[in-house]
């Protein structure tokens, strides 16, 4: 048995789920709105306060399946009630990020700054100039826009220069040593 998938799903009071006969799941909060086409393979069911998700046979697939789809139901229902963040840190000398409109402007030592524009659903704060915190209710879509900030200077072990997450540890390398 799937030690997460056969565990139930609470549903706080303020949030409101429905999933259809094919598996496609709308969920409602204070935060807003997420929906998902969930594999049609697994029986889902709302029981009052709770989502029950089973699988119908022992075929790897439906096992393989079954907490996965369970996992995403309980993102989706935090999400909209609580929402999730991420906090990376600039680490390095002329390294900065400044916030302007719903661009962020990163300088990490290339000829020109860095501009992204925040996606839809994501909000990002820049705390001084070397700290980002990045929010949002779609658990996949924060984390995915936290590692494309993260990939335009990823830690190096000699100096511990670049962007990394908050609790992120760069384990640091000697550098060469002279006569």
């Amino acid at each position: 048995m799937s030690r997460i998938g056969v565990k139930p799903v609470n549903i706080p009071a303020n949030v409101e789920v429905k999933i259809d006969k094919n598996n496609y799941a709308v969920v409602k909060g204070p935060k807003g709105q997420l929906e998902q086409q969930l594999p049609k393979s697994m029986i889902i069911e709302v029981q009052g306060t709770e989502i029950i998700v089973s699988r119908p046979s022992e075929v790897k697939e439906h096992k393989s399946l079954h907490g996965l789809t369970r996992t995403l139901i309980n993102n989706m229902v935090i999400g909209v009630n609580e929402g999730y963040q991420k906090t990376l840190e600039i680490v390095g000398v002329g390294y900065r990020a400044q916030k302007q409109g719903n661009k962020l402007l990163l300088n990490l030592g290339f000829s020109h700054p860095v501009e992204m524009e925040d996606p839809k659903g994501i909000e990002t704060t820049v705390e001084g100039t070397n700290k980002i915190t990045i929010k949002g209710i779609d658990k996949q879509q924060v984390g995915n826009y936290a590692a494309v900030i993260r990939d335009w200077r990823r830690p190096e072990p000699y100096k511990g220069k670049g962007i990394k997450y908050s609790d992120e540890v760069v384990r640091r390398k000697a550098g060469k040593t002279g006569k």
